[in-house]
């Protein structure tokens, strides 16, 4: 089963392929709605499109594959109808749907499909689904600037720690200048803690000369509809 994971890791994260798959990036519903997690397959329209869920630390597993040709999709171990099932709007626009979602149901869903010009797998980047039984509340997040002696390098970094939040998964953003960004960006999973909230960090490396000069940062941490957005800048710290 290691090896498995570490090979889905892997395409998960070394994908080269010519067509590039989309998902949501997070939905947050309440226990016992329908939720439709949608996925664009990109240029690729005469292959299927394939769903896994990963719950965190746990073993991706198969839920169902669906081609725009078929009747019904085919399903994983532990799978079936009426609970998931799909459909498709064009035939690189596919949906996952899960009826009467419970907690158990919350996981990272990722989509993927076949590319056939780069001959290999491609995937999507996941979408996070969190179901709640329990009002939601936006994360406290506290924003750390570089230290003075990472600002003696070429690089520096600056860290975003997020506390008091409401479910295992969020999605993480930063933005310099109002600009989003990806770059240099990571992001750590959740821990759960001892009065059941969740915390983790998030870190953003730059160009400590973008440091000097006063650039705006700005990381935002979202919970469904509820979030936190904390800036920092070089002036607001002197």
């Amino acid at each position: 089963m290691i090896t498995i994971f570490c090979a889905f890791f892997t395409l998960l994260t070394c994908v080269s392929g010519v067509t590039v798959v989309t998902q949501s990036p997070l939905i947050t519903v309440n226990k016992g709605e329908t939720v439709k997690l949608d996925c664009n397959l990109g240029t690729i329209t005469d292959y299927s499109a394939r769903w896994y869920k990963q719950t965190q630390g746990g073993v991706p597993q198969h839920v169902l594959r669906f081609h725009h040709s078929w009747s019904s999709p085919s399903y994983g171990s532990g799978f079936s109808a009426p609970k998931f099932t799909s459909t498709h709007s064009s035939k690189s626009d596919y949906s996952l749907i899960i009826s009467n979602v419970d907690v158990g149901d919350s996981a990272v869903y990722y989509c993927h499909t076949w590319d056939n010009t780069a001959k290999e797998l491609v995937f999507g980047q996941g979408t996070k689904l969190n179901v709640i039984d329990f009002p939601l509340a936006p994360p406290v997040l506290t924003l750390f600037p570089p230290s003075t002696e990472a600002l003696k390098e070429s690089k520096a970094t600056l860290v975003c720690l997020a506390e008091d939040i409401s479910v295992a998964l969020v999605h993480v953003s930063w933005t310099v200048n109002g600009r989003s960004v990806t770059d240099g960006v990571w992001s750590s999973a959740t821990e759960k803690q001892q009065d059941k909230t969740f915390k983790m960090s998030s870190s953003l490396t730059i160009d400590s000369s973008d440091w000097t000069d006063n650039v705006d940062f700005s990381c935002e941490v979202s919970v469904g509809s509820k979030f936190t957005k904390k800036s920092i800048s070089n002036s607001q710290c002197n």
